[in-house]
């Protein structure tokens, strides 16, 4: 099963953002489809984790967290991740105490061999895969907007270990979840 650490953000922080995603060129409709993500999916990535066969030291690992300090963050910025027809358009999140909680989670993934991506943490919310379906002048434009982007601040209160069941419409499952603090 492919599983994943994440912090969704409260509902109110979802419909401030949704009002400024509704009107990027990436929600516009068009005649090639961009896999547009539904409010409901909008959440941080904690920790990708990727397949394993048993979801137990992933728990394990996630219950790690409960000593951690909940961190305050707000959505802010944005940026796109990847290249052609993978490209990814995201929202960053700014923080001054999200790290004891990356910290923390890798610590206890490392701790379970479990697999994780080692490269800097860079914490966000991804908006849309687009691939190639936006002009660079629309690109440009939702890029500016993002940037000039600062959502409500919000309480990480809760990480959840979630399972990814891929296709045309990811869905996701929620495995186990752990409060904060």
């Amino acid at each position: 099963m492919r599983v994943f650490m994440a912090a969704y953000p409260p509902p109110d922080v979802r419909e401030h953002f949704k009002q400024m995603v509704d009107g990027l060129a990436i929600a516009r409709p068009r005649e090639r489809s961009v896999r547009l993500a539904t409010p409901d999916r909008w959440h941080m990535t904690v920790a990708f984790i990727g397949d394993v066969a048993d979801e137990g030291p992933s728990v394990e690992a996630l219950q790690e967290l409960a000593g951690v300090t909940p961190p305050t963050v707000r959505i802010a910025g944005g940026k796109t991740i990847g290249r052609g027809r993978f490209r990814h358009l995201v929202a960053g999140l700014e923080s001054d105490d999200l790290r004891p909680l990356g910290a923390a989670t890798r610590k206890a993934l490392k701790r379970r061999r479990l697999p994780y991506d080692r490269r800097d943490w860079q914490p966000h919310v991804t908006i849309a895969r687009p691939g190639e379906v936006l002009s660079r002048e629309e690109l440009s434009e939702d890029l500016a907007i993002l940037a000039a982007y600062r959502g409500p601040l919000w309480r990480v209160d809760e990480v959840r270990l979630m399972r990814s069941h891929l296709g045309p419409k990811p869905e996701y499952e929620i495995l186990a979840a752990v409060a904060l603090g």
